[in-house]
Parts: C-alpha cells; structure tokens; sequence
C-alpha cells in the first residue's frame, strides 16, 4: 500500500504540473497506479495499462506512464487513455 500511495502522490504532483487532477474514482485510481506498479516489476518501467507492451524498450519508450500524450489528450478528450488523468 506504500507504493500506491507514494506513486498516488508523484501523479498528483504532475497533474497540477500540466492543470489536469487525478481520477477522482479512488478504486479506479488505486486499480491503475497497481497496474502500473505491476508492470514497473515485470518490465523494468511503469508502462500504461492501457498499452499492448512489445518486450523491446525502444519500441515501448512512448508508452511509459504518464507518456508524452497525456497531457495532449486529457487537454483534447478531458481524460488520458487509461483514465487515470482528467480534465
């Protein structure tokens, strides 16, 4: 429960970076901070849920959490992909 709540608050502080908060569903918001936890272990990097991971690092750079779309699509959509960031 430490690392879901110290990574909560590492994506709360990058939200009010780009003026977007996190999703205000607090078991929808712990489901994929796990997520992204689980995959951090298993691949070496916090990739979205979201994404289809290839195995190869360079192919997946643009999929790490939060990735480089994300503020482009919670500004366009008022929600990232996954959801875990919104307007």
């Amino acid at each position: 429960m430490e690392k879901i709540e110290k990574l909560i608050k590492e994506y709360k502080n990058y939200a009010q970076k780009f003026r977007f908060k996190l999703n205000p569903e607090r078991k929808v918001m712990e489901m994929l901070v796990e997520k992204l936890i689980k995959n951090e272990e298993k691949y070496g990097a916090r990739y979205c849920p979201c994404c289809i991971i290839s195995g190869n690092p360079g192919k997946d750079k643009g999929k790490i959490c939060p990735c480089e779309e994300c503020p482009k699509e919670v500004e366009k959509d008022g929600y990232c992909h996954c959801r875990l960031f919104v307007k």
